[in-house]
């Protein structure tokens, strides 16, 4: 069975940086897309960032230039958050599809301060 575990978010000042990282446990059969999600208070989870096997990615527009999405080898999507805002706060959520179906972690914090 394949799990999903998100680490690095944690909280910030505005202007400072975090690193996130997902790794995959288990067998992704025909890995598609990785990607970020965000949950922020009063809103439904929105796409951050994803990237193809491929290399093909796309971000949101409020974080594009800002935030960079990568992956490696060994199916662990990172994401490089840099002059992170107040309205950045939420809670990450890392997801990979695969051929069989969309996975998802559990979610890490991420809190920005003024």
């Amino acid at each position: 069975q394949v799990q999903l575990m998100e680490s690095g978010g944690g909280a910030v000042q505005a202007g400072e940086s975090l690193r996130l990282s997902c790794a995959a446990s288990g067998k992704l059969i025909g890995l598609r897309v990785m990607g970020w999600y965000r949950r922020v208070p009063d809103k439904q989870r929105e796409l951050v960032a994803q990237i193809t096997v491929g290399g093909a990615t796309d971000y949101q527009d409020s974080v594009k230039d800002r935030f960079t999405i990568s992956r490696d080898l060994r199916n662990t999507v990172f994401l490089q958050m840099n002059r992170l805002k107040p309205e950045d706060t939420g809670v990450y959520y890392c997801s990979m599809r695969d051929f069989v179906r969309e996975y998802w972690g559990q979610g890490t914090q991420v809190t920005v301060s003024s």
